[in-house]
């Protein structure tokens, strides 16, 4: 049932200078353009997910300027203090509390992700405790969990490539099940804004939608 998923947004109001500041270190108005234009077709492209989809929403006084953005299509809530796992972990236990038997979170890094994959994640969720979406970086672009879990947002090296595998090690104890999903990127560096330009051309080219339009958009400008 609908209700019993949750499906949680985390993302940044797109401030120059605090948003994609490795995507584009010397120039923040344009990292912020890129963080809009991702923010815009995550919205557009997870509305169609059958869950409650929760925008999750930083900082807390942009709240009328995400409300203005998201409409009837998702609820909004503050991403709350703390560092990248304890604002993980309110979110999760959060929608626990209120009812939900499966909880998928993903961010707005990834502008080409698939619906479908976000969708088999909570289809993993019926017989697993635990799904994960393996990002290229040494990250995770998705994780998901029901409300019987480990702590899976303790011991983290945030903002490193051992975020993934200190994840698994959470993982250690066998009666833990995991699901995984096909590896995917994130864009955070120039590097990868180029392979995002080359992704979006081969899917143009073999005549697939990309469902990105904001991001298509601002890749024109910069080739």
């Amino acid at each position: 049932m609908r209700e019993q998923k949750a499906l949680g947004l985390f993302a940044k109001w797109p401030i120059p200078g605090r948003v994609k500041t490795r995507l584009a270190p010397s120039n923040a108005a344009w990292g912020a353009r890129a963080a809009q234009a991702f923010l815009l077709d995550a919205l557009q492209r997870f509305a169609a997910v059958e869950a409650q989809r929760v925008l999750v929403f930083a900082p807390a006084e942009h709240e009328a300027d995400f409300a203005a953005l998201v409409a009837d299509r998702f609820l909004l809530t503050p991403q709350g203090d703390g560092d990248l796992g304890q604002r993980l972990a309110a979110f999760f236990a959060q929608q626990f509390d209120i009812g939900a038997r499966a909880v998928v979170v993903i961010g707005t890094d990834s502008p080409t992700l698939p619906v479908e994959y976000v969708e088999h994640a909570f289809a993993e969720l019926a017989n697993t405790d635990v799904v994960l979406g393996p990002a290229t970086d040494g990250g995770y672009y998705l994780i998901g969990c029901k409300p019987d879990h480990p702590p899976l947002f303790d011991n983290i090296a945030w903002s490193s490539g051992r975020v993934l595998a200190d994840t698994i090690a959470a993982l250690a104890e066998s009666r833990w099940r995991l699901a995984l999903l096909p590896p995917w990127y994130d864009v955070d560096t120039p590097e990868d804004w180029e392979l995002l330009r080359g992704h979006m051309a081969a899917l143009r080219r073999a005549g697939i939608d990309p469902a990105a339009p904001q991001t298509e958009a601002l890749l024109r400008e910069t080739i």
